[in-house]
């Protein structure tokens, strides 16, 4: 990509102070902006560019690639598909607009803004993206199945609250270890054979939180830049790192859910 020249860069100390969240990154902050000018901000050189096209480009792959993945013609119960293709794709679109925008001019509440939209595509990738998972797993067990649902629902609607009203980065991780453990249940129930689905999901299920959670934790912790302030201020940080390990934990939950929606739709539940 050819970088168009932008206006002048600041660093840490002069950036807006809502923007100095990771200290160890000194350089590279855009000024504040109006809007025509943040998505101006696409085609030159910044600290949060990386950050920009590590879900942009996911974002069109999924918008684009993901419906013809899904196996619709097959689902007997069209709303998975549906609530899958969303958990996928929201994350990256909600993602993508808090970077863009985060220096816009209208200043903190905007931004605040910005990262609670950021923060519920988060929690919808988690809320969304287990409705599926729970279902197949309880396939057999309808009463079981809907209580459940109804439950992680209620859940996911605390964790969200939790999410966008926390103030730093670990109290933020922390409020996705209810849903974590949820879903953690019902992978115990079908690696104890008392649940159902694909062969293969499970797998595809731990590795993806297994990459999301490593995510967090690089995150939070700010590795590699917090060994080298100011050497990974456009490339390679924290951030960004958490990002790519995001795309490819979706990927995951993307490959482990079409297997099971593939596999119901041939399933027969045994006499009760």
């Amino acid at each position: 990509m050819a970088f168009l020249s932008g206006p002048r860069l600041l660093d840490w100390a002069s950036s807006p102070p809502h923007l100095q969240f990771n200290k160890f990154v000194l350089t590279g902050y855009r000024p504040v902006a109006s809007g025509a000018e943040c998505m101006r901000s696409l085609f030159y050189l910044h600290n949060e560019l990386g950050n920009i096209y590590t879900h942009g480009i996911p974002l069109l792959g999924f918008l684009l690639l993901l419906p013809l993945q899904i196996p619709w013609r097959q689902l007997s119960v069209p709303w998975l598909g549906l609530v899958h293709y969303l958990a996928c794709v929201i994350p990256q679109l909600g993602s993508v607009l808090y970077h863009l925008f985060m220096n816009h001019h209208g200043g903190a509440p905007i931004y605040h803004k910005l990262l609670t939209l950021d923060m519920c595509g988060i929690c919808l990738v988690n809320t969304l993206g287990a409705l599926p998972i729970i279902y197949c797993t309880l396939l057999c067990y309808p009463s079981m199945r809907t209580l459940s649902l109804l439950t992680y629902s209620a859940l996911s609607s605390y964790v969200i609250f939790c999410a966008i009203t926390a103030h730093s980065n670990i109290s933020r991780l922390c409020s996705f270890a209810w849903q974590a453990a949820f879903r953690f249940f019902f992978f115990y129930l079908r690696w104890a054979g008392l649940g159902s689905g694909h062969p293969s999901s499970l797998y595809c299920y731990l590795l993806m939180d297994s990459l999301a959670l490593l995510g967090g934790i690089i995150n939070i912790s700010r590795l590699p830049e917090r060994l080298r302030p100011g050497k990974f201020d456009y490339w390679c940080n924290s951030h960004q790192i958490m990002h790519v390990l995001v795309v490819i934990s979706i990927l995951y939950l993307h490959w482990g859910v079409t297997s099971d929606l593939t596999w119901i739709s041939s399933y027969k539940c045994p006499p009760e």
